[in-house]
């Protein structure tokens, strides 16, 4: 893969912090769903929560394709930290494109610098990927929508400062898409404001530990209708606005699936030229090269789709293809990996005291994040056949 210099030198940055501070400490935060609070400020400092806003609101000013290899180190270690860093992303890369420009100004340079942390809140209880069928509702009251429904599995819900927020507007609006708006609920972290309940300690997880995953249950709150996301004229858009969110979250979701089939794979290729069975290393056994070749090609095909994913979406061009490509074949490359690591590894890929375990329990978040591994399919098949029909 030919980097330039810059990202080049970003990509060695952000490994040796990954390196130093991360791999070592991760799996005993992770066992203790402690918030990694330190790591999350050295990121802060790298610079790295304004990778992609533009320099004139305080970011970096980077393409998708640095973002993405960027993601791939941190998720190389733990993908809490890029799901911790997911949110900002995904929530700045909204406001950019469709924002007003009073938004922008009022909360790119505050979500670069990490003084804002944001969520992203569009699933619901009984609407994950059928997204229209959301019952969250947003009235107008005069200056103020008042917002009323329940919101499910929203990482950094406690902890961020805003929540992009979907909501249906004209619940009557047919299709269905038609009627829903996009908000930028502000709100005070760690508290629950009037008319709305953040229950806490969040939803118990299998993996993906170290961050929240919260319940947002609105009961009459009130936010002013400047918080709409584009402004009056985003008024029925919101469905629109937030496809754009996911699908440039599925381009980090797959850099997440890239890392951690990387780090199975690095962790198994170091066990095996250290473990020893029937008088050599277990590495020089046909079975394990077996395992190891494929899952060394299944790391690079996914990197290589991902970045394929990430500069094309950066050009402005229709990614939904190569997005929905690159997420499902890096997701399901890191479950494959992550188990055949644990595999190579034997009793102690079961043990806690190893990392295997961990990647085993992380990877199937990343089957279902962004839109299931089956919605990606479909997406793929339906831009082939609309391809093939043009």
């Amino acid at each position: 893969m030919n980097l330039t210099a810059d990202q080049r030198e970003i990509v060695a940055v952000v490994r040796e912090f990954i390196d130093r501070d991360v791999i070592p400490f991760a799996s005993e935060l992770e066992h203790a769903d402690e918030y990694p609070e330190s790591m999350v400020e050295t990121m802060r400092e790298l610079g790295l929560f304004g990778t992609t806003i533009p320099e004139e609101y305080g970011g970096l000013g980077l393409g998708l394709d640095t973002y993405a290899l960027i993601v791939m180190e941190i998720s190389r270690g733990w993908v809490t930290l890029s799901g911790i860093l997911n949110g900002s992303f995904i929530a700045a890369t909204m406001i950019r494109l469709h924002g007003t420009e009073e938004q922008r100004q009022h909360f790119l340079p505050r979500l670069a610098t990490m003084e804002l942390r944001s969520s992203f809140s569009m699933t619901e209880p009984h609407a994950g990927s059928d997204v229209q069928s959301i019952r969250t509702t947003a009235t107008r009251d005069g200056g103020e929508y008042v917002i009323d429904g329940q919101k499910m599995w929203v990482t950094n819900g406690w902890r961020s400062g805003i929540v992009m927020l979907l909501a249906k507007t004209d619940p009557a609006a047919d299709p269905a898409h038609t009627g829903m708006t996009g908000f930028i609920v502000e709100k005070e972290p760690e508290t629950n404001p009037p008319g709305l309940t953040i229950p806490m300690p969040g939803l118990k997880k299998l993996g993906y530990k170290g961050v929240e995953s919260t319940e947002l249950v609105f009961d009459g709150f009130r936010t002013p209708a400047a918080s709409v996301l584009g402004g009056e004229e985003g008024v029925g858009r919101g469905f629109k606005y937030f496809m754009s969110g996911i699908e440039v979250g599925r381009v980090n979701v797959a850099a997440r699936g890239v890392g951690l089939a990387q780090a199975a794979l690095d962790d198994a290729i170091r066990y095996a030229q250290e473990r020893e069975a029937f008088g050599k290393k277990i590495g020089h056994h046909q079975a394990v090269q077996l395992m190891i070749a494929k899952m060394a090609t299944r790391a690079e095909a996914a990197r290589l789709l991902t970045i394929q994913a990430a500069q094309k979406k950066a050009s402005g061009e229709r990614a939904d293809l190569e997005a929905g490509m690159a997420k499902y074949f890096a997701t399901e490359a890191a479950q494959e990996n992550a188990l055949d690591c644990m595999r190579i590894h034997g009793g102690y890929g079961y043990s806690l005291e190893y990392r295997p375990e961990r990647y085993y329990r992380d990877a199937p978040l990343l089957l279902i994040g962004e839109g299931s591994n089956e919605i990606q399919q479909l997406i793929i098949a339906r831009r082939l056949l609309e391809r093939s029909a043009s």
